[in-house]
């Protein structure tokens, strides 16, 4: 065995050893945690952590040592995205995903390959990968839900005017629609319940979501609970901009389809062509990563072409 093999044997082992001491030690915490999700009763609406399923796995103990070095804010900012993107997840448990994607990868092309560039750029493509996975499980989930705000409007507003309180149109919203605003509300109306106050409940709701119309929404429904009024009529005309505001998003959408697909194409046509032309001739493909003017000219056509998507996107997002 190589000096690389036997570090990465002792290092694999020390990582075990490390992560069956951690474990022993969290044994306990985990117990009152489940024992505090049984009084809360988010274990039958609730989707089960991660933490919780791999407790007694081998990873948790590793998952718990990143938590243990990593800077709080960094595991604020994680957790809130989990949230955003509804993932049974823990922030260190995210880590340590991020952790492997990057580090296997690469260990995989230095050990096999002898490759250290390739090992680089693996791990670098390895660390950001799950991030975008989140950021578009947590946009498409954004999206499900401004879609569903227009009927859970109509049918708080139709709760309202039938003598119905608003925990009752919010428990509704709860039985009645699909998820992920049944989840939400059934979110914000157990923290009523266990005794935070509406226009928290409701704020920390639109805090999870970074939603715009969910915003309008909370925000007319706390003034209306401080200053008084009709809030099913209110309700009712924030409901119609909502629904225009959806039909312009739509027309809008078809309006830069072509721009869209024109951005797709800038992206994979020079992918594309150059994998053809290193399949058919890889001398002449060669020389742009091995020759000093090749590579400046294939980092001038990266930078170009990540330039031209950006002015792309930027032209076809149009903010209603």
């Amino acid at each position: 065995m190589t000096k690389i093999q036997i570090s990465f044997v002792v290092f694999l082992a020390a990582l075990l050893f490390i992560n069956f001491v951690v474990g022993l030690a969290n044994k306990d915490k985990e117990e009152i945690a489940r024992r505090v999700r049984m009084v809360t009763g988010d274990s039958g609406t609730e989707k089960k952590s991660a933490g919780e399923k791999i407790g007694r796995k081998p990873l948790a103990g590793l998952a718990e040592l990143l938590r243990l070095f990593t800077p709080q804010h960094i595991l604020r900012k994680v957790s809130v995205e989990l949230i955003q993107a509804d993932l049974p997840l823990k922030a260190e448990e995210m880590l340590l995903i991020n952790l492997t994607c990057a580090t296997l990868p690469a260990i995989f092309a230095l050990l096999i390959l002898d490759n250290l560039i390739l090992a680089m750029l693996l791990a670098i493509g390895g660390a950001y990968l799950p991030l975008m996975i989140i950021k578009g499980i947590k946009n498409k989930r954004l999206k499900k839900f401004n879609e569903q705000l227009g009927d859970a409007l109509t049918i708080m507003t139709n709760s309202l005017r039938a003598g119905l309180s608003f925990l009752q149109t919010m428990d509704s919203l709860q039985r009645e629609m699909a998820p992920p605003i049944s989840i939400e509300f059934g979110r914000a109306l157990r923290e009523m319940r266990l005794g935070t106050t509406t226009e928290a409940a409701l704020s920390n709701l639109a805090e999870r979501l970074k939603s715009d119309d969910l915003e309008l929404i909370v925000t007319a429904v706390n003034i209306q609970r401080q200053v008084g009024g009709n809030l099913a009529e209110v309700l009712d005309n924030i409901s119609t901009t909502i629904n225009e505001r959806v039909r312009i998003r739509g027309e809008l959408k078809t309006l830069t389809a072509q721009g869209r697909i024109s951005g797709v194409i800038v992206a994979l046509l020079p992918i594309f062509l150059a994998g053809g032309i290193s399949v058919i001739n890889p001398s002449y493909m060669a020389l742009f990563f091995s020759h000093p003017l090749g590579l400046i000219l294939t980092g001038s056509a990266i930078v170009s072409e990540l330039i031209g998507i950006f002015a792309i996107k930027k032209i076809v997002n149009i903010e209603v």
